[in-house]
C-alpha cells in the first residue's frame, strides 16, 4: 500500500491535467478552424474586388471604343487614312492594356468584348470602303457615327451584360 500512496499526488495531478489538456486541444483545434475561414473569406473578398475592378475596366475599355468618343480622339486636319490607322492602334493598344482582365470576367463576356472591339474595327474599314470617292475626315465621321447608330448596339448590349454579371457576383 505504501507504493501505491507514493504515486497517489502523480495520479491527482494526472486526473486534474487530462481534462485541461483536451479542453486545450479541441480550443487550438477550433481557433486553427476559424483561421482558416477567415483567411478564405479574405481571398474571396479580394477575388471580388479584383473581378469589380475588372469589370469596371472593361466596361470604361467599352465606352471609350463608342463611335461617339473615337472620333473626338485625334485633330480634325489628318487624312482619313491615318484617323483609321490611329484609332485602331489605339483600340489595340488600349485592349492589350486590359487583355489581362480575361481572368477575371466570364469566357462569354471576354468573346462580346473580343466581338465589340473587332466589329468596331471592321466598321472603320467598312466605311472607308464605302466612301471611295475620298470624303472629308468629317464626312467619315458621320458615316461611321451613322452606321453604328443604324446597325446593332453591340457595345450597350455587352455593358448590360456586364452589369449584370456584377451583380451577380457581388
Amino acid at each position: 500500500m505504501a507504493n501505491f500512496s507514493e504515486y497517489l499526488p502523480y495520479a491527482f495531478a494526472l486526473i486534474i491535467a487530462i481534462p485541461f489538456l483536451v479542453l486545450l486541444r479541441q480550443f487550438v483545434h477550433s481557433y486553427i478552424t476559424l483561421k482558416n475561414q477567415e483567411i478564405k473569406l479574405l481571398s474571396v473578398k479580394s477575388n471580388s474586388e479584383n473581378k469589380t475592378h475588372s469589370y469596371e475596366r472593361m466596361t470604361l475599355f467599352l465606352e471609350r471604343m463608342k463611335p461617339s468618343n473615337l472620333i473626338q480622339n485625334f485633330d480634325k486636319k489628318i487624312a482619313i487614312h491615318e484617323f483609321i490607322f490611329l484609332t485602331e492602334k489605339t483600340i489595340n493598344e488600349e485592349f492589350d492594356y486590359n487583355s489581362s482582365q480575361q481572368l477575371y470576367i466570364t469566357k462569354n463576356s471576354w468573346k462580346n468584348i473580343v466581338d465589340s472591339k473587332n466589329a468596331i474595327i471592321d466598321l472603320l474599314h467598312s466605311t472607308y470602303e464605302e466612301l471611295n470617292n475620298n470624303p472629308d475626315l468629317e464626312e467619315f465621321k458621320t458615316v461611321f457615327i451613322m452606321g453604328y447608330m443604324n446597325g446593332d448596339d453591340y457595345i450597350a448590349a455587352t455593358i448590360e451584360d456586364l452589369r449584370r454579371e456584377i451583380l451577380i457576383i457581388t
